[in-house]
């Protein structure tokens, strides 16, 4: 039915835009990025166990199955501090500019887990992306910092889609995202016990803005987007859902610039940049869809 397509398209991108959201939160919560994606994964983990409970799903996968879910949490919380910690060190602009560049990431990282050759064009559009990132570290100098952490962040999130991609082909998705968010929890917890803030009282004394926005990161930005992502993927197309997830940083950029003019006022050669990389990553999604259809032909 035509009016279900269309509110499956909306949903979808109601889940781009709280993934742009994401990274107001980031700006809008006072504590550290380690303890933020600390109270993150608390939070997304026990409303995951909550929903897989409901849903009766088995929990139990054999011990190296957890050891690479584990792996894999440790890389999305690691994915998860970078941006947020880019956020702090430039601001939101800058984090979601250089986390769009993930997709160049991914083109390499694809080849060396599934043995495949590096297309020709994927060289092209690193050479645009890097491209990007160099108008943008040029006019933009003074965010260095917060540039670096932001690639940080592209990569580890494409090494973790990659890795997660063969993980959905044999377990359910909110099990390995459950495994992933207790092990990234256990692995900060680890780091905080060694630190010298650690979990002091000043840790768990928070303002209550700062619980309202952990609650709505960790239940709608991260439990909730996790779910419905892989629910709508049934409905439509892997391929469409991976193409509307790259404007998360084109609704992250507006809705900055909108909430925090004067932090998000950036140069010419920054939005010059950023179009060229997400453009880019656009352009390729639409070719690699282009070849698997003829593939199937």
């Amino acid at each position: 039915m035509p009016n279900a397509k269309l509110q499956n398209y909306l949903h979808l991108h109601v889940l781009v835009f709280i993934a742009g959201f994401t990274a107001i939160l980031g700006e809008l919560i006072s504590i550290g990025s380690i303890p933020l994606v600390w109270y993150r994964m608390v939070i997304a983990s026990i409303l995951m166990f909550v929903y897989i409970r409901i849903i009766k799903v088995d929990l139990k996968v054999r011990p190296l199955s957890i050891l690479k879910f584990s792996i894999a949490g440790v890389i999305i919380a690691l994915h998860w501090i970078t941006f947020f910690e880019s956020i702090n060190q430039a601001n939101i602009s800058i984090a979601l500019a250089m986390f769009s560049s993930g997709a160049f990431f991914a083109s390499l990282i694809e080849p060396l887990f599934f043995k495949r050759k590096i297309i020709g064009y994927e060289i092209i559009f690193g050479v645009l992306v890097i491209a990007g990132v160099w108008l943008i570290t040029k006019t933009e100098f003074q965010y260095l910092n917060g540039i670096i952490l932001g690639i940080l962040s592209a990569l580890f999130s494409s090494l973790f889609a990659v890795i997660n991609g063969k993980f959905v082909k044999h377990h359910q998705a909110s099990v390995i995202s459950f495994y992933e968010f207790l092990s990234g929890i256990f692995c900060i917890s680890v780091f905080l016990s060694f630190s010298k803030s650690g979990f002091s009282s000043e840790f768990f004394n928070l303002v209550w803005t700062d619980w309202l926005y952990l609650f709505i990161l960790g239940s709608v930005c991260t439990a909730y987007a996790f779910i419905a992502a892989v629910y709508i993927m049934r409905l439509i197309s892997p391929f469409t859902v991976v193409l509307t997830y790259n404007l998360e940083p084109v609704y992250g950029i507006v809705l900055a610039i909108l909430l925090f003019p004067d932090d998000e006022r950036m140069s010419g050669e920054f939005y010059i940049g950023a179009a060229l990389i997400i453009s880019t990553v656009l352009i390729n999604g639409v070719i690699k869809n282009r070849r698997k259809a003829k593939k199937i032909m």
